[in-house]
């Protein structure tokens, strides 16, 4: 029997939560820092988000899949749904790149978002499970066609990405849950984290010289301009935060969650089962910050210090929720969190479609004669900004706002029982 813990889906929703606030500022000039990332070393709140979300998604691996079975039908459940999952990222990507008999405007958008109703319903719909795995292959193909096609819209179109690592992370820690004991998913996180700093460290950068955790010139930087070229985030150019190398330390974040949420699955007492958590998150906590003096907490490379320091950060946070919600019963208050934690994919992805859609409408802006101004700048611009003397305040209202909007859209899923899987 499945056991649904409400702690795991609260930590996710304000996981989720705090992902939607801090992608969406009214303005990026004026952020207050701590919802910004680190520039290159260290961890801001905003760095928790991503790992954090990875690890509950671990974590609520065993607790989906309670018995260990693994056959040809477990094998393409849990390929159709990393794909599904790096499909959905490979279209978020792909959006702003559609063109259509040369068309602009509100025209091009309308096609755009008929192509995204669609995509989203092939990979969120409910399918028989061959349908569901034939749509995933056809559309993965296809954006990986398109890519690399020659066809100039694409040619320089990100593959990587959060969902896709997201997708990446779940195939092989579904996979290694089932097929390997507790004992041995210790080691295999072991050796990514140790394997993954000695390459980073050790492994000099063929073209760059010696091995060095810099901007631009480290190893995972070179991989990724070898297997990624003009296929990486457009702010760097040279190197994909969701890179090929980085991915390694990322499985093991998955891990750990795997690792935990098999202590939680576990037949031993709900005392218990807090008192091995708040220990595991101590010594993951201590383990990282002592790491980082020699391998900095980095989330662009994903350090292995990081993946040990924000584990245990993610493994404290769920250890005080579930002491808190599942074993004292205090569960007033939790439902504006449940949510945003069952609907998840559904406010990654259309939250990622949105701001694109209101950047692409365009009218004249009131105060510049002759100059256009988008429909998400306007509003920001004339209908919040206006309001605040201080701009980050004015910045953090328009993220704010945003929130609520969302919120009604998922208090009506949530009131309608409508929970979009992948």
């Amino acid at each position: 029997m499945k056991e649904r813990l409400i702690s795991i889906d609260v930590l996710r929703g304000l996981t989720v939560l705090m992902m939607t606030i801090v992608n969406n500022p009214g303005s990026w000039s004026t952020v207050f820092p701590p919802l910004l990332h680190a520039e290159w070393n260290g961890c801001t709140p905003t760095d928790l988000v991503f790992p954090f979300f990875v690890f509950i998604m671990g974590a609520a691996i065993p607790l989906a899949i309670p018995t260990k079975k693994f056959d040809g039908e477990m094998f393409e459940k849990i390929l159709t749904r990393s794909l599904r999952i790096i499909c959905l990222g490979l279209f978020l990507n792909f959006f702003n790149s559609i063109e259509f008999l040369g068309l602009t405007g509100i025209s091009l958008l309308v096609i755009r978002l008929v192509l995204t109703f669609a995509v989203g319903y092939a990979l969120m719909g409910n399918f028989s499970p061959k349908v569901k795995l034939i749509l995933a292959l056809v559309l993965f193909s296809t954006f990986l066609i398109l890519a690399y096609s020659g066809i100039t819209s694409f040619a320089q179109v990100r593959l990587p990405g959060v969902l896709q690592r997201i997708g990446i992370v779940y195939f092989f820690a579904t996979i290694l849950y089932l097929k390997t004991s507790t004992r041995t998913q210790f080691s295999i996180i072991a050796a990514l984290l140790l394997g993954y700093w000695a390459l980073m460290t050790l492994v000099p950068i063929p073209g760059m010289g010696h091995p060095n955790l810099n901007a631009g010139t480290n190893l995972a930087t070179w991989i990724d301009t070898l297997f990624l070229e003009n296929h990486m985030y457009i702010a760097t150019k040279t190197w994909d935060p969701e890179g090929v190398l980085s991915t390694l330390p990322a499985i093991a974040t998955g891990l750990l969650g795997v690792v935990i949420g098999q202590t939680l699955g576990s037949s031993v007492s709900q005392n218990e089962k807090a008192k091995k958590m708040g220990l595991i998150s101590f010594l993951l906590i201590v383990s990282g910050l002592l790491w980082s003096l020699v391998f900095p907490l980095n989330k662009s490379l994903w350090t292995s210090s990081y993946v040990l320091f924000t584990a245990g950060l993610a493994t404290l946070f769920l250890t005080i929720l579930y002491y808190i919600i599942d074993i004292k019963k205090i569960q007033k208050g939790t439902k504006p969190f449940l949510m945003w934690g069952v609907n998840p994919m559904l406010v990654f992805f259309a939250s990622g479609i949105i701001p694109r859609s209101l950047a692409m409408i365009q009218f004249p802006n009131p105060e510049l004669v002759g100059e256009t101004i988008n429909l998400q700048r306007y509003l920001y611009e004339f209908w919040i900004a206006p309001f605040f003397s201080n701009p980050m305040m004015a910045s953090l209202a328009g993220a704010l706002i945003y929130v609520l909007i969302w919120h009604g859209i998922l208090y009506l899923f949530y009131q309608n029982k409508r929970i979009l899987k992948v």
